[in-house]
């Protein structure tokens, strides 16, 4: 049985994946195997508040909060050594992130690990999302589940 319509392929496929990379529907955020950003698209501007000439070039840190800074690291570490992470298979990671403002915000994320033409890990994509009104939301329930 055919599908009902054509896979996409060639330039309809870049088409796509060029669409998706700029959408500000959803953070993506690149960096390279040291932790430096490469890629910002428009969704990432608009969670964080740093433009992409802001944030290309600068480190991760720019957008973690210094106590969960080392916890990142071990874990980015990790995945840079062995190309491996739950969270590239579809689960999420719920985590305290920075706005350029200085307010802590709640995000998702899942990673896309990238390898280069060797199959080495050459450094990952973070497709992120917003989450902060649900985790205040889930907060509050809490205090007035507890009689607080």
């Amino acid at each position: 049985m055919e599908p009902p319509f054509p896979a996409l392929s060639g330039a309809d496929l870049d088409r796509l994946g060029a669409a998706l990379l700029r959408s500000a529907a959803d953070a993506i955020v690149y960096s390279g195997k040291d932790g430096r950003i490469g890629f910002w698209n428009e969704g990432a501007e608009r969670l964080f508040g740093f433009t992409a000439s802001e944030a290309v070039g600068q480190s991760l840190d720019l957008i973690i909060p210094e106590r969960q800074r080392a916890r990142h690291w071990e874990g980015y570490d990790a995945v840079m050594a062995t190309g491996e992470s739950r969270y590239g298979k579809g689960d999420t990671l719920s985590v305290p992130a920075l706005h350029k403002d200085g307010r802590r915000i709640s995000v998702e994320f899942t990673i896309v690990p990238v390898h280069d033409e060797n199959g080495a890990m050459a450094g990952m994509a973070a497709v992120l999302r917003d989450v902060t009104a649900r985790f205040e939301e889930m907060k509050a329930l809490r205090r007035q589940l507890s009689g607080r």
